[in-house]
C-alpha cells in the first residue's frame, strides 16, 4: 500500500508543476502581449504626433542667398519615408538631401548650414564662393571682341558665367584665363587642369605689372604659359619656374621696354636666357 500511495503522490505532484510551468508561460505571455500593445499604441500616438502641423516644417528663411533656395528646400522635404514618417518633421527633415541639393542647384554656393527655427521653421546659411578670375575658352581668339567667361574660386571651380547685363560680381584678379579642359562646351561646374599651379601663375601675372604693363589675359598650354600684356607684348615661361622667370625679366629690364608695346613678345623659357621679337 505504500509503495502505491508513492507513485500517486508522485502523480500529483507532476501534475501540479506542469499546472504551474502552464500558468508562468500564460502569464509571460499575456505580459508580453500587454508590452506589445502597449508599444504599438504608443508607436500610433508618435506617428499620429509626427503629422501634426505644429511639428512639421512649412517656412524656410535664407540667409546669404536669394529667396529662390527656399523653393528647392520645400522640394526636397516633399514625401515621406517608408508611408509612415512625413519628410517635411521638424525631428526628421532629410538635412544631407538639402545640402546636397542646393549645392547642386547653386554651383555659386560653397558651403550650406542648415539649422532648424522653432517646430515649423529652417534657417539656411549659405557661403557663395569668391572669384577669383574669369576663365574664357580654351585658347585666345582674335576673331571675338566679347568671349564668353565664367567665374573660378580659388580651386579653379568654375561655377558662374559673367553676366555683364545684371553686373556680377568683381573678381579678385582683373585679368582673362585661357586653358583647354575636356568640358568646354558646359564648363559650369568644371575644375581647371592646373588648379595647385594657379596661385604662383597669378602672383608672377601680377609681378609684371610692376614693370611697366599689367597683364590682360593668361593663356597656359600643357607646361607652359604665355602671359600678355596691355602693352601688347606677350611673355612666355615654363609653368612652375616663375621666380627665376622674373628675375630673368628684372635683369633684362634696361634692354627691355614691356610698357611701350615695342616688342611683340619675350621669352624666358630657357635658364638665364632672355629672348625677345621687335613688332
Amino acid at each position: 500500500m505504500s509503495v502505491r500511495a508513492s507513485s500517486a503522490e508522485r502523480s500529483s505532484s507532476l501534475g501540479q508543476g506542469a499546472r504551474l510551468a502552464w500558468r508562468r508561460r500564460l502569464r509571460r505571455r499575456r505580459i508580453a502581449f500587454a508590452f506589445g500593445f502597449l508599444a504599438f499604441l504608443i508607436l500610433v500616438v508618435i506617428v499620429y504626433g509626427l503629422w501634426q502641423s505644429s511639428v512639421r516644417i512649412s517656412r524656410v528663411q535664407i540667409f546669404g542667398s536669394d529667396d529662390s533656395l527656399s523653393a528647392y528646400t520645400m522640394q526636397a522635404m516633399q514625401g515621406n519615408y517608408l508611408g509612415i514618417i512625413p519628410r517635411d518633421s521638424i525631428f526628421f527633415f532629410p538635412e544631407g538631401h538639402i545640402r546636397a541639393d542646393l549645392l547642386a542647384a547653386h554651383p555659386e554656393v560653397a558651403a550650406v548650414s542648415v539649422f532648424r527655427n522653432g517646430f515649423t521653421g529652417l534657417s539656411i546659411k549659405t557661403d557663395n564662393r569668391v572669384p577669383i578670375a574669369r576663365w574664357c575658352g580654351g585658347e585666345i581668339r582674335s576673331d571675338l571682341v566679347s568671349p564668353k567667361c565664367y567665374f573660378f574660386d580659388a580651386k579653379g571651380f568654375i561655377y558662374m558665367a559673367v553676366n555683364t547685363a545684371t553686373g556680377s560680381s568683381t573678381p579678385l584678379n582683373s585679368f582673362m584665363v585661357y586653358e583647354s579642359f575636356a568640358n568646354e562646351s558646359s564648363p559650369v561646374g568644371s575644375t581647371l587642369p592646373n588648379t595647385t599651379d594657379l596661385p604662383s601663375a597669378f602672383d608672377f601675372a601680377r609681378q609684371l605689372s610692376t614693370l611697366g604693363s599689367p597683364v590682360i589675359s593668361i593663356s597656359f598650354r600643357n607646361d607652359e604659359v604665355d602671359d600678355y600684356l596691355a602693352s601688347g607684348t606677350r611673355i612666355t615661361y615654363v609653368l612652375g619656374d616663375e621666380q627665376n622667370a622674373f628675375t630673368a625679366l628684372v635683369s633684362a629690364r634696361a634692354n627691355l621696354n614691356l610698357a611701350d608695346g615695342s616688342l611683340e613678345y619675350v621669352d624666358v623659357r630657357f635658364d638665364g636666357k632672355v629672348y625677345s621679337k621687335k613688332k
